[in-house]
C-alpha cells in the first residue's frame, strides 16, 4: 500500500511509541508485507527465523520486536508487537471504507467503461475502476479500491475484495491484520457465480489477461494468476500463491499458500497441491504428483488385496 503523503520515520516513531534506530526525517511512502515491499516501505517482523530475510529486504524501514545489529541505511522501529502496531499504522493511513447500508448500489469516485452492464443489487464500493463492455450480473460486491479490465464477466453472488484470512493466534483469541490491498482483474477474464477473490493484505491479488473461473472458486490474499488459466468448480488457493500462465486447475483442486505452480502445468481434480509444481506436467493425488505415476500406484493398490490372498495360499498350501 503507497501512503497518499509520506510520513517520517519519527512521525511514526511518535505514534507508535517506539524507538526508533536511524534519521527521524527519513521519509516513509508505503507499508507492505515482507514479500511485497519496495524502496521506501515499512514492513514488519515478530519472529527470529524472519529477521535476517526482513533486514535484507528492499524495505527501508522494519518494524522489529528485537535489538541487533541494523544496517546503517535503514530506519528501523523497535516495537514490543510489531504485527500490532502495523496494524495501528494501516488503521491510521488506509482509507477504509465499509459497505454502505443505505440501499446505494454505487460509491464514490467510480469509474465504469462504455457499453458496460451492471444488473439488478450489484453493489460497487468507493474508488472501483471497471472498464468496457464488461457485465456484472446480480448480487456481485465489489469492494472498494478494486480495478477490473475490458470485457469482464462476473457471474451472480460473487463476492471481490473481502479481507484476507490472516490471524495472529494470541493466549486471548486471534488478532486480525488489517488488509489494505487490492484486487486486479484484467482483460476478457470471466469469474463464475458464487466466487471469492480476497484482496492482498497489503499488495495486489491479481487475476491474468483471459483467465476464466467456474462457479465456487476461492482465491486468497495477494495470490498472482497468470493469463489465460481455467480453474473449474470449487478450486480454492492459499495466499501469496504464484500460478504462471496457461495452467489448468480441475474440480477441487487445493492449493497451499506460499507456492509456485508454473506455466503449462494441470492438475487433476480433487488433488491437494502442497509445494510448488514445475511447468508443462499434468498432476494427481494427495499431495499432488506426477498423474502416470499416481495412475501406476492406484493399479498396484486394486492388486493388493489379490497378490496377498494368493501369498497366504501359498504359505499355508492352498
Amino acid at each position: 500500500m503507497k501512503l497518499k503523503s509520506p510520513i517520517t520515520l519519527g512521525e511514526a516513531a511518535a505514534f507508535l511509541k517506539c524507538k526508533i534506530v536511524g534519521n527521524n526525517d527519513m521519509l516513509i511512502t508505503g507499508l507492505n508485507e515482507i514479500h511485497k515491499v519496495q524502496s521506501g516501505d515499512l514492513t514488519f517482523v515478530d519472529y527470529h527465523k524472519y529477521y535476517d530475510r526482513a533486514l535484507a529486504s528492499e524495505a527501508t524501514f522494519i518494524l522489529i520486536n528485537a535489538e541487533l545489529d541494523f544496517p546503517a541505511h535503514k530506519g528501523i522501529l523497535v516495537s514490543e508487537d510489531p504485527f500490532r502496531d502495523y496494524n495501528k499504522l494501516v488503521n491510521r493511513y488506509y482509507e477504509t471504507q465499509p459497505v454502505m447500508g443505505h440501499g446505494s448500489a454505487q460509491g464514490s469516485d467510480v469509474a465504469i467503461g462504455e457499453d458496460t452492464v451492471i444488473m439488478h443489487n450489484v453493489f460497487i464500493g468507493d474508488r472501483v475502476k471497471i472498464g468496457k463492455n464488461c457485465k456484472i450480473y446480480p448480487n456481485v460486491v465489489i469492494y472498494s479500491d478494486t480495478q477490473i479490465g475490458d470485457n469482464v464477466i462476473i457471474h451472480a453472488n460473487s463476492v471481490i475484495g473481502a479481507d484476507a484470512f490472516y490471524f495472529k493466534k494470541r493466549p486471548e483469541g486471534y488478532d486480525k491484520l488489517y488488509s489494505c490491498g487490492r484486487v486486479i482483474i484484467h482483460n476478457n477474464v470471466e469469474i463464475g457465480a458464487s466466487c471469492t477473490i480476497d484482496k492482498g493484505v497489503s499488495g495486489d491479488t491479481v487475476v491474468g489477461e483471459g483467465t476464466k473461473f467456474d462457479n465456487q472458486v476461492h482465491i486468497g490474499h495477494g495470490v498472482v494468476i497468470g493469463k489465460n488459466c481455467l480453474f473449474a468448480a470449487q478450486v480454492g488457493i492459499g495466499g501469496k500463491t504464484i500460478i504462471q500462465d496457461d495452467v489448468t486447475l480441475w474440480g477441487q483442486v487445493g492449493v497451499q499458500k506460499d507456492i509456485l505452480i508454473e506455466k503449462g502445468a494441470v492438475v487433476l481434480g480433487q488433488s491437494g497441491v502442497t509445494k510448488s509444481l514445475k511447468g508443462n506436467k499434468v498432476y494427481f493425488g494427495s499431495p499432488a504428483g506426477d498423474a502416470k505415476a499416481r495412475f501406476k500406484e492406484l493399479g498396484f493398490l486394486k492388486r493388493l488385496p489379490g497378490l496377498i490372498e494368493d501369498y497366504y495360499g501359498e504359505q499355508h498350501g492352498d
